[in-house]
């Protein structure tokens, strides 16, 4: 696999005002908005997202991150607004066909097959397997070598993050930190062009973090484009090549992590009015 890292040098080019172009966006969406009654959860009037980089959606409690993932993922539907991957639109687009199409997701709370060992739950995540149809099932000899090669797949990603003494435990056995760990393995088993990642640092002890940080540093260097939503600045200043900011539904900043922790209307947006504190890590 060809291996890249454009996030760096973007960055140091595009301009800082939100809803900038990008060079190479993958993933763009226009006037996406969610009313949920009288109230407005998402208000984005134009993002993009650009290729092979790792971008960080943070922003306050309530700030409209995780719905705004559900509506680009196709969980949830808006009530406006368009958008598109790799030049494809996904207006209706139910989420396993996202996925297929190279959009996959995690989610705050693991979506792991508790009563599947963490092996099956692999395998589960491969995609077009012919022993799945009803007419090639009865015809082992069709799908027996592709089920080898999706088992030594699984087995590699797995061996990569460390799971691999668990393959026979149920999944229900596994921590907060190791289900996390399986829910990023398994979406890889899709093959996907891009990984969005809903708080993958929530719950996860300190010992298991500074792993999942290198796996998702990782996916960069391998061409993959992550969007990840994160509370834990520190990671958020480790990995991100551009941070967009969220408050109240809409985008009010994007840009580097030095700038946008920098930024007035971040600070507002996360403290309040009349707080002259720096978020940066150098602030802190």
């Amino acid at each position: 696999m060809q291996k890249h890292n454009s996030g760096a040098s973007f960055a140091l080019t595009t301009s800082q005002t939100p809803g900038s172009s990008k060079p190479d966006p993958i993933l763009i969406a226009d006037k996406i908005t969610r009313s949920f009654g009288g109230l407005t959860a998402v208000d984005v009037d134009h993002v993009e997202i650009q290729r092979g980089s790792i971008t960080a959606l943070i922003g306050p409690n309530g700030a409209g991150k995780t719905t705004f993932f559900n509506l680009l993922t196709g969980y949830d539907s808006p009530n406006s607004g368009s958008w598109s991957f790799n030049g494809k639109a996904l207006n209706g687009i139910p989420p396993h066909k996202v996925a297929r199409l190279g959009m996959v997701r995690t989610f705050q709370l693991t979506k792991a097959l508790y009563r599947l060992t963490v092996i099956e739950n692999m395998l589960l995540g491969a995609r077009a397997q012919k022993g799945e149809s009803v007419l090639l099932s009865a015809f082992p000899w069709i799908w027996r070598a592709q089920e080898a090669a999706i088992r030594v797949k699984a087995t590699s990603i797995l061996t990569n993050f460390k799971l691999l003494e668990k393959q026979d435990d149920f999944a229900a056995a596994l921590s907060g930190g190791q289900r996390k760990l399986l829910e990023m393995a398994r979406a890889l088993m899709v093959e996907p062009e891009m990984v969005m990642l809903d708080e993958p640092m929530a719950g996860v002890n300190p010992a298991l973090k500074q792993s999942l940080l290198e796996h998702i540093k990782e996916l960069r260097s391998e061409g993959k484009t992550v969007l990840f939503v994160e509370h834990d600045m520190d990671m958020v200043h480790e990995i991100s090549d551009w941070v967009i900011v969220m408050a109240q539904g809409k985008i009010i900043a994007e840009g580097t992590p030095a700038t946008v922790m920098g930024n007035s209307q971040v600070i507002e947006a996360y403290l309040g009015a009349h707080h002259d504190t720096d978020l940066s890590t150098e602030g802190a």
